[in-house]
């Protein structure tokens, strides 16, 4: 993977070498790929779009075919190390069910969301009156994929309630980096968040 995404490289500091990961949503495979090759991890990709379940066979990624809101039943308690979820908690109908099946069938948790809280974001609709339309953002309202517009403050909350241990908290911009600003005040300069838990 020669161009890997800035959130990726991120993530990847927090996989074990050797660990078995599970990366729900895993579009065309090419994250787990890079893993099999830099840490030797045991692979298992969630995809449901055909052409990405193609393109992560011809990468060699072990793939299966699931639509993970019918639920994750099939796998065993605590048969992963790593389950990952990037850039998709906003799509999927119950967000809260999906994170407490990740940690049931994974030690450890990853997940990345874009945060609806982001200042721009909140300017755009008091100013402008309409969903912002952004490059963080980029859907109209009407075609969006996101059904759960999720903030940072409501994922710790979310954590608060359920248990949930943050590990690690990364809150970043556009190009993965972090300011003063992020860490004073993440959910209203955040455009990005990585979380790391665990039960």
């Amino acid at each position: 993977m020669n161009s890997m995404r800035a959130d990726l490289e991120i993530i990847k500091q927090w996989i074990e070498p050797g660990s078995r990961v599970l990366d729900l949503g895993c579009g065309d495979g090419a994250f787990l790929a890079h893993l099999k090759t830099e840490k030797d991890i045991f692979d298992t990709g969630l995809e449901i779009d055909p052409g990405n379940i193609e393109l992560c066979l011809k990468a060699g990624v072990n793939v299966i075919e699931q639509d993970m809101d019918k639920g994750l039943s099939n796998f065993i308690s605590g048969s992963f190390d790593t389950v990952l979820l990037a850039q998709t908690l906003q799509t999927v109908q119950r967000p809260d069910i999906l994170v407490e099946e990740m940690l049931r069938i994974g030690n450890r948790c990853i997940i990345t969301f874009p945060n609806f809280a982001y200042w721009r974001h909140r300017f755009s609709l008091l100013t402008q009156g309409y969903m912002p339309y952004s490059k963080a953002l980029p859907y109209e309202w009407f075609d969006t994929p996101n059904i759960h517009h999720c903030t940072i403050r409501d994922f710790d909350m979310l954590c608060k309630k359920r248990n949930i241990r943050i590990l690690h908290r990364t809150v970043v911009d556009f190009n993965h980096r972090s300011s003063f600003l992020m860490k004073l005040h993440p959910n209203l300069f955040g455009i990005n968040a990585i979380y790391h838990f665990t039960r």
